[in-house]
């Protein structure tokens, strides 16, 4: 008898369908996962994915379908992140030996990081004077944006058009590639950033004001919810959905000026997206499964319906695979979104050196700082086996080992 690809839970709520055969799954994640599973409007089960991981509220790498109510927290505050890369004519003879000229007009090219400022100083991961080519992005959304603005005066005084084509910090990162048949590739991962952030941390709150008003009872505040048919689960669709589309536009922005910066780097023309990809991975959708039209959160998750293309990046100094979806259903069509945590930022700083850090990105330009150690290799499981546990669920078409990594 063929043993089935995923694990199965249950505990007084939906089943639970992980696919975490042979990579890391701690106690804490399965516990908040059945949390999720009680919740009453959950359609058929709640999916994970081999690099789930505790997170607030909803756990990171879980596949939530809803029927008749969303939990704003089950996306999280960083709307809409998600992967883009693009294929390019470039070759890896092609490339210098050294690599930090490359690396260096990437980060000039995009703002990234951000500055511990005191008051009216400027952020160097956001733009103090506007770019044309920012400007131009932003305004077929910034009608919406002013609509929202006047819904909800907390979007008032946010970085919106200033965080456009910028990177953010954390895990987000701008990298160069070669997969195996040494075509060179440039990819990203960011999303809404400030006023994505904004936009969720505000639905979160509004939400658990509701459920205070209404004496609801939930096993974890963070699952409050917005049930379909109020105000604020309108609001919240409508501004989610305004954040995913800000993201995506990010995205293309900086891939936009990072391959311009990679063409004055090299000195040379080449052609660019020549494949491309752009996917969120932090974001909701309106989908049928099993008979009903639901709303598919995916916190930490990329849908991968039949044919659909896909981008799961590993650590800083691991591979990242561009995938086809299997349109397997069970998953609700979805796969991982990376690697997944195995430590906390602050576990990995207090246990990784950064001689072991400077060893594991040893192949990559990148930083080798004390300030990077929370995203060094070893705080993530390791990317093949979690590729193994999800066979199922998606193909690889190209496999990526990143040569140039920008982190903020």
């Amino acid at each position: 008898m063929t043993q089935q690809p995923y694990e199965v839970m249950q505990d007084g709520g939906v089943p639970i369908k992980s696919w975490t055969r042979g990579v890391p799954f701690e106690p804490a994640a399965k516990e908040q996962l059945k949390n999720i599973s009680r919740m009453p409007f959950i359609h058929q089960w709640v999916a994970a994915m081999p690099d789930v991981h505790l997170g607030k509220g909803a756990t990171i790498g879980s596949v939530v379908p809803t029927v008749g109510a969303v939990i704003p927290a089950a996306v999280g505050v960083d709307i809409g992140c998600g992967m883009m890369a693009v294929r390019t004519s470039i070759r890896a003879q092609d490339l210098p030996d050294n690599l930090a000229g490359v690396r260096s007009a990437i980060e000039r090219a995009v703002p990234h990081g951000r500055s511990a400022r005191a008051r009216g100083s400027r952020d160097k991961g956001a733009w103090s004077n506007i770019p044309d080519d920012v400007a131009a992005a932003w305004g077929p959304i910034s009608a919406q944006f002013e609509v929202l603005k006047e819904k909800h005066k907390v979007l008032r005084n946010t970085n919106n058009i200033n965080h456009l084509g910028t990177l953010g910090t954390g895990n987000h990162f701008i990298e160069m590639c070669l997969d195996e048949h040494n075509s060179v590739w440039l990819m990203l991962h960011s999303g809404s950033r400030g006023v994505g952030n904004r936009i969720g941390t505000h639905f979160i709150e509004t939400a658990k004001k509701d459920m205070e008003r209404w004496l609801i009872q939930l096993p974890d505040k963070d699952l409050s919810y917005l049930p379909e048919g109020s105000e604020h689960f309108d609001q919240y669709v409508e501004a989610v959905e305004w954040a995913q589309n800000f993201a995506r536009i990010n995205r293309e922005v900086m891939m936009t000026r990072v391959i311009a910066a990679v063409g004055d780097a090299l000195g040379f023309p080449f052609e660019a997206r020549m494949e491309a990809v752009n996917c969120h991975h932090n974001y909701i959708s309106r989908e049928h499964h099993y008979g009903k039209n639901v709303i598919v959160t995916r916190k930490g998750a990329v849908r991968a319906q039949a044919g659909e293309m896909g981008i799961i990046p590993g650590s800083m100094g691991a591979k990242s695979f561009i995938v086809r979806g299997l349109g397997n259903e069970e998953s609700f069509c979805s796969c991982s979104h990376g690697a997944g945590r195995v430590m906390s930022r602050t576990k990995a700083k207090k246990l990784v050196s950064l001689e072991e850090h400077i060893q594991a990105t040893a192949d990559v330009e990148c930083r080798k700082d004390a300030g990077v150690i929370d995203e060094t290799p070893s705080a993530y499981k390791p990317i093949e086996k979690v590729m193994e546990a999800q066979k199922d669920l998606v193909e690889v078409v190209y496999t990526l080992k990143q040569v140039v990594c920008v982190k903020g």
